[in-house]
């Protein structure tokens, strides 16, 4: 839930800021930081799962030029 995080965490940081709430903007503050690194956590298991792909087309293309020979 990583946009939700960072978007109910900036909205909370905004509310402590305007209401001089140290603590809620401080809960805003960490749940948006929550939500930034989950998304990066999720870009880095998407691109890993793209890498692997890639590796595995790439074994199997040399497999099937080894066999033509």
């Amino acid at each position: 839930m990583s946009t939700g995080d960072r978007f109910t965490g900036k909205a909370k940081e905004t509310a402590g800021k305007a209401t001089g709430d140290d603590e809620l903007e401080a809960e805003g503050r960490t749940q948006h930081a929550k939500g930034k690194v989950e998304q990066k956590a999720e870009e880095a298991k998407d691109t890993v799962k793209g890498a692997v792909e890639a590796a595995k087309d790439a074994v199997s293309s040399d497999s099937d030029d080894g066999d033509q020979a």
